[in-house]
């Protein structure tokens, strides 16, 4: 059954005319009255929907059962970086969708390659959240993650909230430095309902400043093995492994 993301208030039993975006996915598809598809708002859940009609630039449905179906890990795995070269960010924040990160942050930092600001990056913020909700319209996610504006690391930083006291969290900062506990083990230390901040540099990584502000920020320094992995392979990898604990 084919699934479209719905950025509307959902309610079994009333009649919706699609938003724009989402209707002209399902022209795409010719789909036809009387068929069933699944709408999802990002709310919870996901929701059965009949096409009632459709016309030349919108779709009439009316929403069905809710089924309060969750496919979200059992912890919230954020995921801040410097951004990658090129198309790479694309590609990274797809997997992210699928994977189940539960926040994209992307950030500019000494070693980045890619710079954005003003317009630029406000049309790159919002591809890249499209990007996110393809992949969960693909993948069966119903909590789209949020692709935050670009940001200077400096000043996330700062702007982070301090972890109160008793709450379950965990930030990791991806290193290289000799010495730094394997990520595995991080892991294993926090409870398993731990809320998980990822912090990973660009390609040539974090420049000592950066590293050295992290980690007066609260960020414990990991390691994934031995092996140089390439910015966006390194961040998924983590990724992986706080979902799978």
């Amino acid at each position: 059954m084919p699934r479209f993301h719905c950025p509307a208030v959902l309610q079994s039993g009333q009649p919706l005319t699609l938003p724009a975006g989402t209707a002209r996915h399902v022209q795409v598809l010719r789909l036809q009255p009387g068929q069933v598809i699944t709408l999802f708002n990002g709310e919870g859940g996901e929701w059965d929907a009949t096409i009632t009609r459709m016309g030349r630039s919108d779709v009439d449905v009316v929403l069905g059962t809710h089924r309060a179906i969750e496919r979200e890990a059992g912890r919230a795995v954020h995921l801040a970086l410097g951004m990658p070269a090129n198309d790479r960010m694309d590609w990274l924040v797809e997997k992210a969708a699928e994977l189940g990160a539960a926040s994209v942050q992307p950030l500019h930092t000494a070693h980045s390659v890619l710079r954005l600001a003003g317009e630029r990056a406000a049309k790159k913020q919002a591809h890249w959240q499209s990007v996110a909700v393809a992949a969960c319209e693909q993948c069966g996610g119903n909590r789209v993650p949020a692709v935050h504006a670009v940001g200077d690391f400096a000043a996330w930083l700062k702007a982070l909230p301090s972890v109160p006291e008793g709450t379950p969290s965990l930030r990791c900062l991806l290193s290289l430095a000799k010495g730094t506990q394997p990520l595995t083990q991080a892991l294993a230390q926090a409870p398993a309902s731990a809320t998980v901040w990822f912090l990973s540099g660009p390609e040539g990584g974090l420049s000592p400043a950066e590293d050295a502000l992290a980690r007066k920020a609260g960020f414990v320094p990991v390691t994934l093995g031995p092996r140089v992995l390439r910015a966006e392979t390194a961040a998924l990898a983590a990724l992986t492994l706080a979902l799978g604990g």
